[in-house]
């Protein structure tokens, strides 16, 4: 293959969108809920996962949510589970909070870890992963909320309100070695009203690492609009996929029926 040929393919993929659905995982099973409470039940994350995977979703993250919140480490034996029925890149969150956790998500068969509260208390931890494993295996995730005119960081599930300000520590994150920012607003989060695109296209003009958006799908235009208002790099979504309101076959023709770029 030509190389002009090699740079045109790697340039399409640079640019084209991604459709991502988040597994919010607590005693074993798939939960979701509005403003991060008032959790129900969502279904069985292994087979939830396997009709991702082969309904064309770009990528899947994992997040055992009350992992930090009850100092545990993620179950390495479901995540196991996970992997062996996908063929698609697959990122994994909660409880990481040294280089050893994420090496064993990382056999179990993670392609990505994804830190946040850990990050926050000690962002020497997101310099020593990229180091270990490179940057593109790095994603922080960070939940914001308006608080007192100003969006700050919330660790712990959105429990505990830190002072940074959530661009701040974003911008603070990409130096220290970040290779993706996963943001969640968690006013948005679950109310099925749209991405958060005014905060999410500020942070991104200032970016320069891939953006996930995260909080807020209730509708294929709430994606048209958060590719084409936000520009960020993939949007991430759970109810509407779980529950069946949102099929990724149609979101897809439809993003690109509205002239957005994504991968086949």
């Amino acid at each position: 293959m030509e190389p002009k040929i090699v740079d045109q393919i790697l340039t399409a993929n640079t640019l084209a969108k991604r459709i991502i659905p988040c597994l919010d995982v607590k005693d074993g099973r798939t939960v979701k809920g509005v403003n991060f409470v008032n959790l129900q039940d969502a279904g069985d994350p292994v087979e939830l996962a396997y009709q991702y995977s082969q309904q064309g979703a770009d990528e899947l993250v994992f997040l055992d949510i009350s992992a930090t919140h009850e100092g545990r480490k993620t179950t390495v034996d479901l995540v196991k589970k996970v992997a062996e029925n996908i063929n698609i890149p697959f990122t994994i969150g909660g409880g990481i909070s040294e280089l050893s956790d994420a090496e064993a998500l990382l056999n179990a068969g993670a392609d990505k870890i994804s830190i946040n509260s850990a990050a926050v208390k000690h962002p020497q931890l997101i310099e020593d992963l990229a180091k270990a494993f490179g940057k593109q295996f790095v994603v922080v995730a960070v939940d914001t909320r308006f608080v007192e005119d100003q969006n700050y960081v919330h660790l712990n599930g959105g429990r505990i309100k830190t002072d940074w300000e959530t661009f701040a520590w974003i911008k603070h994150a990409e130096s220290l070695g970040a290779g993706e920012i996963l943001l969640t607003s968690m006013d948005y989060d679950g109310t099925k009203n749209g991405f958060d695109c005014n905060l999410l296209g500020e942070i991104n003009k200032d970016l320069s690492i891939p953006l996930i958006a995260s909080g807020g799908a209730g509708s294929i235009q709430h994606f048209i609009d958060v590719f084409k208002e936000s520009h960020v790099d993939a949007a991430l979504a759970a109810s509407v996929f779980h529950y069946g309101e949102i099929a990724i076959p149609q979101l897809k023709q439809q993003l690109i029926d509205n002239g957005i770029q994504i991968r086949p």
